[in-house]
């Protein structure tokens, strides 16, 4: 028979009141009598009807997640890494990560949001992928409810976020083909309504003006930030009258994709064409046959850093503070951001805890 909050009341000669505010953590029991509650609780094998809980507290002790997908296949290793990481800081604070899946700017998408906000199934959300013009920051905004997002919009709402400075790793990636001397740089990207297409192709066509190139129209390409849209895209580009020499990919999975299809022209990646990406894949789950970024291409291990960094990418950013957390942490510092992302999530969940 299991132990109620009313056996542990009655060993300890407290009110049941009493004993539920203890162990909810509410100032107005002593600290002293908090220790004895939890320690008597524990020692008679007591579990809180987490239902019962809930209802008191009016909290889910639950932070909510939609991976961005459009594929039932989901097997983005950015996303993959991003949600582990999520999941394992969640779990230090006893609380759970609850995780959907929806194709964005759907109205499945919009649907599970609303579900969440109106029957309060979350405590909190966090957002990633953003978009310019980003609805689920302006109905989250409007609701006011608690969310964290990692990357920013162009509409003027006061909501915590960080991102990286995408701009300025593109820039320098561009740099660094430049300097092994690669002048047809072409770029696959992404949706225009994504924030981090605009701040991508941004640095690509900063770092041509640096190295004084001009930016051609016909080497650049939209992907989807899939293998497959890196391939198809891929395809387009090399079958051009003069094919480019290099390609970066708004990420690794467009890179990947590239790949292939340079593998299928005929052309070694490394020596007939540079293949360059930005992210996490190329450090994740590739088969042992699959040279991703390998011998003789330009990837740069400043600008994707291995999944332990990745998770601890953002700079210093309260537990407790502003109404607004603008971060930027650029990719050629990565190196120097040792607690970034275990600091977002401790953030988060400290700011959705105290909303």
């Amino acid at each position: 028979m299991s132990v109620t909050i009313r056996d542990v009341a009655k060993r300890l000669k407290l009110s049941i009141t009493t004993v539920s505010r203890a162990l909810d953590g509410y100032d107005d029991v002593a600290e002293e009598t908090r220790e004895r509650v939890i320690r008597v609780a524990r020692e008679m094998g007591y579990m809180p009807s987490r239902a019962a809980r809930e209802l008191r507290r009016k909290r889910s002790d639950a932070i909510g997640y939609i991976l961005p997908t459009s594929n039932p296949r989901f097997a983005d290793p950015f996303f993959s890494e991003f949600v582990a990481g999520l999941g394992d800081e969640v779990t230090s604070h006893n609380l759970d990560l609850l995780v959907s899946t929806a194709p964005p700017g759907t109205e499945a998408e919009r649907a599970i949001y609303e579900r969440w906000v109106q029957s309060r199934r979350v405590d909190g959300i966090v957002l990633s992928r953003m978009r310019q013009h980003d609805w689920r920051a302006d109905y989250l905004t409007e609701r006011q409810f608690p969310f964290v997002a990692l990357g920013r919009t162009l509409t003027p709402h006061d909501f915590p976020y960080i991102e990286v400075d995408s701009r300025s790793g593109f820039a320098r990636l561009v740099g660094h083909l430049v300097e092994q001397g690669y002048r047809r740089i072409a770029y696959i990207g992404a949706s225009p309504e994504l924030v981090l297409e605009a701040d991508r192709r941004a640095g690509y066509r900063n770092g041509l003006a640096a190295a004084g190139l001009a930016f051609d129209e016909a080497l650049v390409v939209e992907g989807n930030l899939t293998r497959v849209g890196g391939y198809q895209a891929a395809r387009r580009l090399l079958a051009l009258p003069q094919r480019p020499t290099a390609i970066i990919g708004a990420n690794d999975l467009t890179a990947i994709g590239v790949m292939r299809a340079a593998r299928e022209g005929g052309l070694a990646v490394g020596r007939d064409l540079a293949v360059a990406g930005h992210d996490l894949a190329s450090q994740l789950g590739r088969p042992d046959n699959d040279p991703v970024f390998g011998e003789g291409s330009l990837d740069l291990p400043e600008a994707t850093p291995e999944p332990p960094d990745f998770i601890r990418l953002i700079g210093e950013i309260p537990a407790h503070g502003q109404a607004e957390a603008d971060v930027r942490a650029a990719t050629a510092a990565v190196s120097r951001a040792a607690s970034g992302y275990q600091q977002l999530y401790e953030w988060a969940i400290a700011r959705m805890r105290g909303w």
